[in-house]
């Protein structure tokens, strides 16, 4: 014969509310925990693999290595066979492939990035401002994107096939069809040339970034319209929505607390991917606007062959994808409860 327990008093009520919030918490830590954990050995690993691969690569490309960082020390017109021998004695170029990569694992194991090859400079020096240029470029082409495409996604889930689901598809058409090179000087011819209200190049004043980002923005904000709105509209019609429509909830009530945080899981792991896509693929816009990014930047050091340079930015933008990666996983865990409550003891 199963046996009733009797009803809980207040003070058991709430001993055993703090009890279940204090296990979701802790259901909720575990799993960030063991992603920093994996992401943070990733992060080693992803180090030592991307730098050794940049450094052999650039070992083996054709033509000589102590020329080229002599024609970028001293200029092509003022190099000769006596200054890059100079140049390849000063740095150690003769001795064997492995030595010098032992010699670069030493200083890394130490935080110690090296120096230029052609400037002579630190090469966190060297790195400061392209790294801070493309995460300035790239959040601020993000932060547009998101403004824009994310209302309208949500606007034209509520009608499908309305006149604003068609002019969203039209418009994630038209902006994947542009080119951005090609945008960007439209936006140039318009902007900078006929009206004068925005700088063509350059770095350093607000209005300088004004014109790449919304370059980079056009075609994101379409993308980030199209997939909320099919996200949205596929959640809408989920039994859960229309359960909690039954219960008498608002609609305004279920967009914010069903629909918009579902559709913030997806919505997230897609912003992720297309940040990485930001911070490693603007080249072309970078060098259409002279916006000094870490794209450019690694361009210029693959030409000269300033090895510590180039192994330094592949491995910052390994690094980048593995914290975008990891800012994702745990905006997943923020929004989507499940994961943690299997972490709950019961």
């Amino acid at each position: 014969m199963t046996t009733i327990p009797p009803p809980l008093d207040a003070e058991e009520t709430v001993e055993a509310t703090r009890v279940e919030r204090g296990a979701v918490r802790r259901g909720t830590a575990r799993p960030i925990l063991r992603v920093l954990a994996q992401r943070a050995l990733q992060a080693v690993s992803v180090t030592l693999l991307v730098s050794t691969a940049c450094f052999l690569i650039v070992q083996n490309l054709p033509g000589d290595l102590a020329y080229r960082i002599a024609a970028g020390r001293y200029g092509y017109d003022r190099v000769t066979a006596a200054s890059a021998d100079a140049v390849r004695a000063d740095l150690g170029l003769d001795a064997p492939v492995w030595q010098q990569l032992a010699g670069w694992w030493a200083d890394l194991v130490r935080l110690d990035l090296g120096t230029s090859l052609v400037t002579g400079a630190p090469v966190l020096h060297e790195l400061y401002l392209p790294v801070t240029s493309s995460l300035h470029l790239a959040g601020t082409a993000l932060a547009l994107a998101l403004a824009v495409g994310v209302p309208v996604g949500v606007v034209a889930a509520r009608r499908p096939n309305g006149l604003l689901d068609r002019v969203t598809t039209v418009w994630v058409a038209g902006s994947r069809a542009l080119p951005p090179f090609l945008l960007g000087l439209l936006l140039i011819l318009v902007f900078s040339v006929h009206f004068g209200w925005l700088p063509a190049v350059g770095h350093g004043a607000a209005s300088n970034v004004v014109l790449p980002a919304v370059t980079l923005a056009v075609g994101l904000s379409g993308l980030f319209a199209r997939v909320t709105r099919d996200t949205v509209a596929q959640i809408r019609t989920s039994d859960f929505v229309a359960f909690a429509e039954s219960k008498g909830l608002g609609e305004r009530a279920v967009l914010l607390r069903h629909v918009l945080r579902n559709a913030g899981v997806t919505l997230a792991a897609y912003v992720g991917v297309q940040a990485l896509v930001l911070i490693e693929g603007v080249v072309v816009v970078e060098s259409l606007f002279a916006w000094p990014g870490l794209g450019h930047a690694l361009v210029h050091a693959i030409f000269w062959r300033d090895v510590p340079v180039v192994q330094a930015a592949a491995v910052a933008l390994a690094l980048l994808v593995v914290a975008v990666n990891t800012v994702v996983d745990v905006a997943g865990l923020g929004l989507d409860p499940r994961p943690r409550r299997r972490s709950v003891p019961s």
